[in-house]
């Protein structure tokens, strides 16, 4: 750990980072997140206060001569997303992030880094100890259960901020300055199934999607990248023209993720084995050649299995109603921005797909900017999985950020960037889920800008952070400090 981060800069942001990736601190297992911010604002001397969900805010006084400043607030999240490649050896609840060094970039050994949104948490821990700093009134603010529901700025009380000037530092884009996020909400369909003994003349078969590059079912859904969930019906499909019955299926694990792998496992025809293997292949072929600019990896497989454990299988009716369900779910972008070039306005995302004892369960996500058309695609999938025959619920529905061009934050942000760097900054919204449209709602007249230094790959083992950028980040933020007032 040590080695990797040795002789970075700046030190101290890179030495939270260390310690804080030694921390268990996926969705909804803070605690020991929370606790450790606690105890370091006890440490250096500063107030801090935890509320019942684990949000933390740590208040530090302004430095000399800047007491009269207007207190700001910077906000990140403790929690990150847990993924790791299926031959990776880690269990997220209790194992440090084995944080790697290839040339500019830090990644982690076959997991999820952590920098989003640990780079924030970072930043935040510095400028807690690092006294020589120029600022006004500082509150910290760090969230919980960002990427699973957004549920700790969403239960985050009015008065637990005294700050209506927010710096959320959970943007991946050196040199950009976001001034609005989509919203968001997933809706669930869910199947009863009814299962019967497979006959005996039948082979069980694994059947794998693999290689996929998967990301952020936000800001990758443009990149045109394989969805797992969605080729392995593909396959199912064709797999049935010879009589597959289906006996398990599972793929993707969060609703924010595009999936990267699924798996299945059918019951064929013993004598039509080897037609089950070519089927296979050839549609490995086909989706290999349709997506080859995106994604040289993909592979769709088969494995025989053990020929002696008696499998049970989904009912031939209710198989079907499963698989055309899923093969006529929308995935991807549904609209652009009429308003800002290059913005995903609505998207879907086919996310998860588990069987849970004797039910099929599929998860989807939806997105948009406009709180209209989240509504409009929530209702076209509910609609699908309805005629396909599954319970549908969902979960509540997240609140975007409106752009604000004219926003106090927002010009002495560019103001800053301008004398660091002798150009403007690009300002742009997000096609994902800040945490700023909820702080907004719940503490009302915030005003807001989000920025970061440079992240690939959120939410999947490929994830990444580019070293330079971080200290250009760091820079950008003590000056914004320096010019508030």
């Amino acid at each position: 750990m040590a080695a990797a981060i040795e002789g970075l800069k700046p030190e101290l942001v890179w030495k939270y980072f260390a310690e804080i990736s030694c921390i268990p601190r996926g969705s909804k297992n803070e605690a020991a997140a929370s606790k450790y911010v606690l105890d370091t604002a006890k440490k250096l001397g500063l107030q801090a206060k935890a509320d019942q969900l684990g949000n933390v805010v740590v208040r530090k006084q302004a430095s000399a001569n800047r007491e009269q400043v207007r207190s700001i607030a910077l906000q990140g999240h403790l929690d990150m997303v847990c993924e790791k490649n299926k031959d990776t050896v880690h269990d997220f609840r209790k194992d440090p992030i084995e944080i790697i060094r290839k040339g500019n970039v830090l990644m982690a050994n076959g997991t999820t880094l952590g920098a989003d949104n640990g780079i924030a948490v970072a930043a935040s821990l510095a400028l807690m100890e690092n006294r020589s700093i120029e600022h006004g009134p500082l509150e910290l603010l760090f969230t919980v259960d960002e990427e699973t529901g957004l549920t700790g700025a969403s239960n985050l009380s009015a008065d637990f901020l005294e700050s209506r000037t927010l710096l959320n530092l959970d943007s991946e884009e050196e040199g950009a300055l976001y001034v609005g996020c989509s919203g968001g909400k997933d809706t669930i369909g869910t199947w009863k199934v009814r299962s019967e003994e497979a006959a005996g003349s039948m082979t069980a078969l694994q059947v794998r999607v693999s290689g996929l590059k998967g990301g952020h079912s936000g800001l990758d859904i443009d990149k045109g990248r394989g969805n797992a969930i969605k080729i392995m019906n593909r396959a199912l499909l064709a797999l049935d023209r010879i009589g597959a019955r289906l006996a398990f299926l599972d793929g993707g694990n969060k609703h924010n993720a595009i999936p990267r792998e699924c798996e299945a496992v059918v019951l064929v025809p013993s004598k039509r084995l080897e037609d089950a293997g070519k089927i296979a292949g050839e549609l490995s072929a086909t989706v290999r050649a349709e997506l080859a600019s995106v994604e040289p990896d993909l592979s769709v497989s088969t494995t025989k299995l053990n020929s002696r454990k008696k499998w049970k299988v989904m009912r031939k009716g209710e198989q079907q109603k499963i698989m055309k369900t899923i093969s006529a779910l929308p995935h991807g972008v549904i609209r652009m921005s009429a308003d800002i070039p290059g913005l995903v306005e609505t998207s879907t995302n086919v996310a998860v797909v588990k069987t849970i004892k004797d039910t099929i369960r599929t998860a989807t996500s939806q997105r948009s900017s406009v709180a209209s058309e989240i509504s409009d695609i929530s209702q076209s999938v509910s609609f699908i999985f309805e005629l396909g025959g599954a319970t549908v619920q969902h979960t509540d529905a997240y609140p975007g950020w409106k752009p604000d061009l004219d926003s106090p934050i927002l010009g002495i942000a560019k103001s800053a960037f301008r004398a660091l760097y002798g150009k403007d900054p690009e300002v742009k919204a997000i096609h994902a889920g800040l945490e700023c449209g909820i702080i907004g709602e719940r503490v009302p007249g915030m005003d807001m800008v989000s920025f970061g230094p440079t992240l690939e790959g959120v939410h999947s083992p490929d994830e990444k952070i580019y070293i330079d950028t971080v200290e250009r980040f760091w820079n950008f933020l003590l000056e914004i400090l320096k010019r508030v007032n």
